[in-house]
């Protein structure tokens, strides 16, 4: 059985992220059924090496003084909440040593891997992550033995010279597969290796997947899951107004902690389980997290989605292969019968995508 490595955005960050921990389960938990065995590479690229979870203030995303008030005030749940994601990458994953830029070329003999894949998330966003070597393959012990599955640009901003080193590191591909189709004629004019849009990870799976993770809430009665990745305020009003309106209790996940004056149960200390299974029992969902619209579909649960900064692309082409309703302020779904049967053969691009990844693997590996 051949040994992939699987290299993404994940175990280091600023905040600790449901959607990086899923989308490498998922992809993870999809090599291994293709019969190979994956290991998620304990990477941290030199930009993450002094982003700490348990410190987040320096670099938040919002610098204003109530923003970071209340980021101080979640601090115990922010404690709790990355011991559960740590045990997560530890209990749930083949997990590799750690590596930096300084060893990761030891990896290879020290793991007895045979290549790597590297994605999904926005690995190739030059504006999170300049043009990063372990996510671009360019190791001297990865190159022309890796493939990319779902890696995402986000939404880009390239110079002449971003895009000069981008050409240079594509070619370290035997195959790329991208989440968004905006890049894919531009790859392929760069490259000389198969090129395809293929959809994220966590859509290659069911909610029977799924349940194997989730851990059900302790109430039971009707509530409003409100998950915010950053803050919105018309999103939050939007929450508090379908909750009054329908007689909701509210269930948040965001920073927000002065939200438990307000009668919010306040979950930013749930780990990965928690969240499948507070979006599998939420009534609704309003959320501006693009796994948790994905984790609300596949549970087909009604959900509202607003727009985030640098995610809107992703957003928006996930929400059209979804068949999600368009509307003014975000992306509404609630056509339960839109969602996808259990095997997930109805969702678009999914035997593509699937098809692509298998065919990848063994003609490179």
């Amino acid at each position: 059985m051949k040994n992939i490595g699987v290299v993404s955005y994940n175990i280091h960050c600023n905040f600790t992220n449901y959607g990086s921990a899923l989308q490498s389960w998922a992809l993870c938990k999809t090599i291994e059924r293709l019969g190979y065995k994956p290991m998620l590479m304990d990477y941290c690229p030199d930009i993450l090496r002094d982003k700490n979870p348990l410190d987040p203030f320096k670099n938040m995303w919002d610098k204003d003084a109530e923003s970071r008030r209340m980021c101080e005030l979640t601090m115990p749940a922010i404690r709790e909440n990355y011991y559960k994601f740590d045990r997560f990458y530890t209990e749930r994953f083949n997990r590799s040593h750690a590596y930096t830029s300084e060893n990761f070329n030891d990896c290879v003999a020290a793991e007895g891997l045979d290549g790597f894949v590297c994605g999904s998330d926005t690995i190739f966003c030059p504006d999170e992550f300049g043009i990063d070597d372990g996510y671009y393959a360019n190791y001297a012990c990865m190159r022309g033995r890796s493939i990319s599955y779902a890696a995402s640009f986000g939404d880009p901003h390239f110079t002449p010279e971003t895009y000069a080193l981008l050409d240079a590191r594509l070619k370290n591909f035997k195959a790329i597969g991208i989440r968004e189709s905006g890049m894919v004629p531009y790859i392929k004019q760069h490259v000389n290796v198969p090129v395809s849009q293929v959809i994220d990870p966590t859509l290659l799976l069911s909610s029977t997947d799924f349940d194997e993770l989730a851990q059900e809430p302790e109430k039971k009665e009707p509530y409003l899951l409100l998950y915010a990745r950053r803050y919105n305020p018309k999103m939050e009003a939007y929450a508090i107004d379908v909750a009054k309106k329908n007689g909701w209790r509210i269930v948040e996940i965001s920073l927000r902690a002065t939200n438990a004056e307000r009668g919010h149960e306040m979950r930013y200390d749930a780990g990965v389980e928690e969240f499948i299974g507070l979006v599998r029992q939420a009534a609704f969902v309003v959320t501006n997290s693009y796994h948790g619209m994905i984790v609300s579909f596949h549970y087909c649960r009604p959900f509202k989605l607003f727009s985030r900064e640098q995610c809107d692309t992703k957003i928006s082409e996930v929400a059209t292969i979804l068949n999600v309703q368009s509307v003014v302020d975000g992306y509404v779904h609630d056509e339960f019968n839109n969602c996808r049967d259990e095997k997930g053969s109805r969702i678009p691009l999914r035997a593509s995508s699937l098809a692509f990844l298998k065919q990848s693997l063994e003609e490179n590996f």
